[in-house]
């Protein structure tokens, strides 16, 4: 039995390849944000949506678990997916055991606690990295 290899230029394998796993990660991010953005306006709607229960809850996971990958980018794929599933439901746990000890629980003021909460870390991760590049620009 013999082995028949062809040689092509690297040009035409890189043209004949069609689009790899890579190029759906932001079609996926995309899509997954669009299914967090209506789990949430439907809970605020006060919707009664066969779907608000489980997009709802996807958005209370994928919300901080998000915001929380972005602060572990220094981690292995898996072990940050881990890392920040963990926190996203500590962070979700920390704001109804704080709402119940206020006697403050409510599903909305939950999902706004959860946002502003999420949003907050994304907005010190930018700010973290904003700094660390003007630092570098000023010292050489």
């Amino acid at each position: 039995m013999q082995t028949l290899r062809l040689k092509t230029s690297s040009t035409e394998g890189a043209q004949r390849a069609g689009p790899g796993p890579g190029d759906l990660a932001p079609l996926l991010a995309g899509a997954a944000t669009a299914v967090g953005a209506a789990g949430a306006l439907l809970a605020l709607a006060d919707s009664d949506s066969p779907l608000r229960g489980p997009l709802t809850l996807f958005f209370l996971l994928a919300a901080p678990a998000a915001a929380i990958a972005a602060t572990l980018r220094g981690l292995e794929p898996f072990g940050r997916t881990l890392a920040s599933l963990a926190g996203a439901v500590v962070v979700n746990m920390l704001v109804a055991q704080g709402m119940l000890a206020l006697n403050g629980w409510s599903a909305t003021g939950g999902i706004v606690a959860v946002t502003a909460l999420s949003s907050l870390i994304f907005l010190l991760v930018l700010v973290r990295r904003l700094r660390g590049r003007t630092e570098r620009r000023r010292n050489p």
